[in-house]
């Protein structure tokens, strides 16, 4: 597959694509809501990123304990229970005079419930695609996600005014329960990838072992540590701008999109591995010009362009899927997701910290040069040609 019409061919990629971009705007829209909601009840930059970003501190638990459900449970069903589940814990954050704790006691439980949806839907789409229609329709569920964010920043910041911040969650829910809907009427019915029970035990070995092989290990490192460190410049656009938070997240989806549709439709290969390292340093080097405490006009542009180089994670995921045995991609890529997402918790939680003593724009620029840094000490185990030690052994110790 080359172009974005074979693509769309295939009936079951387009429902997922449309159950994740409608799934996208609902969390999009919900985060918005929180982050207005924690920051007008506490004045807090921490409690605020981390009620837009925290609840990613679940999915490490998910990632030790829950992961190998990714590949052992139908993913139709998966899908379809995950999105229930956001709708309904949505709808409960909604409650008038829910206090802050029992909001992040919700978050948690939901962090906790995404921590499979990356694994069910990545390792899905590996199986409704070839291979080599992988990276374009991974990308294309990237450039969803920008697309949504765009549209759900622009259409958050638009209810918050009119509804209020509850009332913004209860639409948010309706996403949630209508990408549920889709999901479930539009997916064919599959068996699990792989045989047996999702357990503790099952999850730990598989993990083991695919974070024992060295080059898998370097291009999870990579996938996670600077992606969550700029997610959290990102936390803390709400204290940096109150009016103008929206703005800027919908300029951060812009960019992301941009870099998408740039790398998984129109680089050849070979370029895109020339240019994965440029793009892991354009991701976090434009944010050090917050140092300064920009006006709006550069800190947009800057925020622009750096979002542009979310799209080095392409070529990386590519290289994951490449060095992973196909009986375990599933929660190859759930462990990517899971990670990336607590990496950005740690990453929201580290800059709101740092804003909490000093100010959002000294703590972005700090965050970033953090990034900067995490970047050029993991360069020399990503050089091309670095293979994994076992691509075509199978993982070993599943549960029967």
């Amino acid at each position: 597959m080359r172009t974005y019409r074979e693509l769309f061919r295939e009936p079951e990629f387009t429902v997922l694509f449309a159950a994740s971009s409608v799934q996208t705007m609902g969390s999009t829209v919900s985060g918005l809501a929180l982050g207005t909601l924690v920051h007008a009840a506490t004045g807090s930059p921490l409690l605020s990123a981390l009620s837009m970003f925290g609840s990613s501190f679940a999915q490490v638990i998910g990632a030790t304990a829950l992961m190998s459900a990714a590949d052992r449970l139908p993913p139709r069903a998966a899908l379809t229970a995950l999105a229930v589940t956001f709708g309904l814990g949505t709808a409960v954050m909604a409650i008038p005079g829910l206090p802050v704790w029992a909001i992040f006691t919700v978050l948690f439980g939901l962090g906790l419930a995404a921590s499979l949806g990356g694994g069910v839907r990545y390792g899905l789409l590996n199986e409704i695609l070839p291979r080599r229609g992988y990276l374009l329709g991974r990308s294309v569920l990237n450039m969803s996600v920008g697309v949504a964010q765009i549209c759900g920043f622009a259409f958050g910041g638009l209810l918050v005014g009119v509804l209020s911040p509850r009332g913004t969650l209860l639409a948010a829910a309706v996403l949630d329960l209508a990408a549920a809907l889709v999901a479930y009427l539009g997916l064919a019915r599959r068996r699990a990838r792989a045989s047996g029970r999702p357990s503790v035990a099952a999850t730990w070995r598989t993990n083991v072992r695919l974070w024992s092989s060295p080059p898998r290990r370097y291009v999870y490192l990579a996938l996670w540590v600077p992606n969550g460190l700029i997610v959290g410049c990102e936390a803390l656009f709400v204290p940096y701008a109150p009016g103008q938070a929206g703005l800027l997240f919908a300029l951060a989806a812009f960019g992301m999109l941009a870099g998408d549709v740039l790398v998984g439709r129109f680089l050849p290969p070979g370029w895109r591995e020339r240019l994965a390292a440029p793009l892991r340093l354009l991701l976090a080097v434009p944010y050090l010009v917050f140092f300064l405490d920009p006006a709006l006009p550069l800190a947009a542009a800057a925020v622009t362009l750096a979002s542009i180089g979310y799209a080095a994670g392409l070529p990386l995921q590519e290289r994951l899927v490449a060095l992973t045995p196909a009986d375990v991609r599933g929660q190859a890529l759930g462990l990517h997701s899971s990670g990336m997402m607590t990496m950005q918790g740690v990453g929201a939680a580290l800059a709101g910290a740092l804003a909490q003593h000093t100010s959002p724009a000294l703590a972005m620029s700090v965050t970033a040069a953090l990034s900067v840094l995490v970047t050029v000490c993991l360069a020399p185990g990503l050089r091309p040609g670095l293979g994994s030690d076992d691509e075509s052994a199978p993982v070993a110790g599943r549960a029967t």
